[in-house]
């Protein structure tokens, strides 16, 4: 099992409805046919962190996150969701073998090495 934490604030000057908008690109991808929860809304945590959202994806299996990490509607919500944020960082969890978790992160490099401009993008907004 998987679990993908996001934490996010908007950049100044993104109005509501945008913020509605990007919430929303944000609750379909956390409840893909991949997933078993996904939630999205207010962050709770500390206000001195500077995060206002947080994003939340539990996904079942390394098979479910490949097809997570590579669905059309996850990908195409990308470019908008990160258009309009101005800081994140990630929480991810995992109950399996840490194999489990390093073949997850190879995942992940795959899909920053076949798409540099977001992982570029990404990389900024996690302050890399």
């Amino acid at each position: 099992m998987f679990v993908n934490v996001l934490r996010f604030r908007f950049k100044d000057g993104v109005t509501a409805a945008e913020q509605t908008e990007v919430l929303a690109v944000m609750r379909r991808t956390a409840t893909l046919e991949s997933t078993v929860v996904g939630v999205v809304g207010a962050d709770l945590g500390d206000p001195a962190d500077g995060f206002t959202h947080a994003y939340l994806a539990v996904i079942p299996d390394l098979e479910a996150f490949k097809r997570y990490t590579w669905d059309p509607v996850h990908l195409s919500g990308d470019d908008l969701i990160m258009d309009k944020l101005e800081k994140m960082s990630a929480v991810r969890i995992s109950d399996d073998d840490p194999a489990v978790g390093q073949a997850m992160y190879a995942e992940v490099a795959a899909k920053r090495a076949k798409f540099p401009e977001w992982s570029k993008r990404v990389g900024e907004l996690f302050g890399e």
